[in-house]
């Protein structure tokens, strides 16, 4: 039975190995490495093998590295994706569809700009997933034996925990660059920083920020109608110019 199980294992995982890295490689061979769509389907496996811990944790590694290392999109169109995505009911991950279409719509090379996006959101959203259901088959058989193996179950608490810092890494991220509309690169020894250019600060964004968290920490009054009472503020705000 424990054969059968390993053989069934192994070939669902080669099927699903095949799903992912075989148009991975296609694109790396006829296009080169440093074409946009090698970058793309690159980075996104990348992704989807060195992130733990949801969407949060993903959306941490994803903005900084396309924002700052492949400047496919601006901060400004990381965080509108973001709040896209979180107005929808289907998973928040989806905000990869529009950093890949960003990235090719910018870079189409012989492509129309809409079709070269297209497919870059196709395939980020193809290497994004497609590892996933790897993960899942190669495990689901040995989900058991793992729920009583300590060793794991330490590895995984341990992971929970440092995911913990990386959700809070993507908040300060995405607060910098909502109350700030200008951040500047700071070094120090091995660590590297956005730091905020006060004077460029967005009175707009700062009063919703502070009216969010009154509303939700001090009178309690719920997610659902902390959205919808903010949403009508930034439409009375942004779209009728009352504060800018």
């Amino acid at each position: 039975m424990l054969a059968m199980k390993w053989g069934e294992t192994v070939r669902t995982g080669l099927v699903w190995l095949a799903l992912w890295l075989l148009p991975v490689a296609a694109l790396l061979i006829a296009l080169g490495p440093n074409d946009v769509f090698s970058h793309i389907a690159t980075f996104f496996s990348t992704m989807a093998i060195v992130t733990f811990g949801g969407a949060y944790a993903v959306l941490a590694y994803v903005a900084q590295q396309a924002v700052e290392n492949y400047g496919w999109l601006e901060p400004k169109e990381m965080l509108d994706g973001l709040g896209m995505a979180e107005t929808t009911p289907g998973p928040l991950i989806m905000v990869l569809q529009l950093v890949g279409f960003l990235g090719a719509y910018r870079d189409p090379g012989g492509l129309s700009p809409l079709t070269a996006g297209t497919l870059g959101g196709l395939l980020a959203t193809w290497v994004t997933f497609v590892p996933c259901f790897l993960w899942i088959f190669l495990g689901a058989p040995f989900i058991e034996q793992l729920r009583g193996n300590a060793a794991v179950a330490a590895a995984l608490s341990a992971i929970t925990a440092a995911v913990v810092g990386v959700a809070l890494n993507l908040a300060v991220w995405f607060a910098l660059h909502t109350l700030f509309r200008k951040t500047r690169s700071v070094a120090a020894g091995p660590f590297r920083f956005d730091a905020p250019v006060l004077a460029s600060i967005d009175p707009a964004a700062l009063v919703l920020s502070l009216g969010a968290a009154y509303s939700i920490f001090m009178t309690r009054a719920g997610v659902i109608t902390t959205l919808l009472a903010t949403s009508a503020a930034g439409l009375a705000i942004f779209g009728f110019g009352a504060i800018r």
